[in-house]
């Protein structure tokens, strides 16, 4: 029996000229998918963003049985469907503002675990980009960590690989359906990350990995992950697009140096140079700079204190600072009913204040 709700939330992701965003309009406005496919045009193009032809294009949308087909695949080969209103779906991509609404997933790992880690790099590695990626994600192995990366030839496939060897949960974001993988070569090792960790598209059964995939592909990779380690990358890799998005969604960004005349470091070199990303040569750099070091901590009780004279934005985050310190922009955003913009700017008026201090990793915690 096909479950009506999935069906409509699929068809969403199918309309012709409705992205991410609009679809995301929609959804707050109609609440429930269905009633976007039953709503008139007259109402539909008074929608801000929309417009008489999105409105068409929705109202002429009879693909349906596409969508179907699309349920059976994934209730045969036990993929679960992630639509962006679903508690299961990744809490860090909600906060990125074009992330995809559906998800199609097959793995083990919960996708709201904590420490995500990117790594990601050239397809066409030198054996000092392949040694330090080896090493990087071995050596993280303590630290409970997800390595996330794209499953493509060269770093990715090595960092999936040490992951695995290593035994760390590892997903692989494609740029394609869930019914190949791409490069076939990898075929095997998907088979491997299935038993710690998973497969994580965004693109339905039948999508193959064409070229204007790869974006929407890293535009995930970066939302889903606390931070992204650039290993090895050209001066046009596909990983400085990863990095870029990174940067956009206030995600950490770090990359391993190289010698000034290597080809394949001319990225990472670029990203420190350009302060797009901070310099870390191993993975205790990461950690530290992330703030994840377990270091034993004293307990200190606490006065719970009322601050009348701040904002009720500045209020909400120190009642939270008081009782999760330290914590990021990520957690703040999950603990208070408040935007990014007006956590941001609390922030920053707090700090100024001295009532809050930054620490490594983009992590704030209370000084009062």
């Amino acid at each position: 029996m096909i479950d009506n709700e999935i069906l409509y939330q699929i068809a969403l992701t199918k309309i012709p000229n409705i992205g991410p965003v609009h679809a995301k309009t929609l959804i707050q406005k109609m609440q429930d998918p269905s009633a976007v496919f039953k709503t008139s045009t007259r109402v539909l193009e008074k929608i801000e963003g929309i417009g008489s032809v999105r409105a068409k294009s929705i109202r002429s949308f009879n693909n349906f049985s596409e969508c179907e087909k699309e349920i059976q695949f994934i209730d045969k080969h036990n993929i679960q469907p992630l639509f962006f209103t679903d508690a299961a779906y990744p809490k860090r991509l909600t906060h990125c503002y074009d992330a995809p609404i559906m998800l199609y997933y097959k793995g083990s790992v919960d996708l709201n675990s904590t420490k995500f880690i990117a790594v990601v790099g050239t397809r066409n590695h030198s054996e000092y980009g392949k040694l330090v990626c080896e090493k990087l994600v071995a050596d993280l192995a303590a630290h409970q960590v997800v390595i996330v990366s794209g499953l493509a030839y060269g770093i990715d496939t090595i960092a999936h690989r040490s992951a695995v060897h290593h035994h760390i949960p590892t997903i692989a974001i494609l740029a394609h359906g869930l019914d190949r993988i791409y490069p076939s070569s990898n075929t095997n090792l998907a088979k491997q990350m299935l038993q710690n960790g998973g497969l994580l598209t965004s693109f339905s059964n039948g999508t193959v990995p064409d070229k204007q995939n790869f974006p929407s592909r890293n535009r995930v990779t970066a939302g889903i992950s606390d931070a992204i380690v650039v290993v090895e990358s050209s001066s046009n890799g596909g990983s400085l697009i990863t990095a870029e998005l990174g940067n956009s969604y206030n995600k950490d960004v770090f990359a391993i140096p190289g010698k000034v005349n290597d080809v394949k470091s001319e990225g990472c070199n670029a990203l420190i140079k350009n302060n797009k990303a901070c310099l870390i040569t191993n993975a205790q750099d990461l950690i530290e700079q992330m703030g994840w070091d377990e270091k034993p901590k004293q307990e200190i009780k606490k006065q719970m204190r009322l601050f009348p004279e701040l904002s009720s934005a500045e209020q909400q985050i120190a009642t939270v600072l008081q009782a999760n310190e330290p914590i990021g922009i990520d957690g703040l955003l999950q603990k208070t009913n408040l935007s990014f913009s007006e956590i941001s700017n609390a922030l920053l008026s707090l700090e100024l204040n001295g009532l809050i201090q930054c620490l490594p990793g983009k992590m704030y915690q209370l000084l009062v």
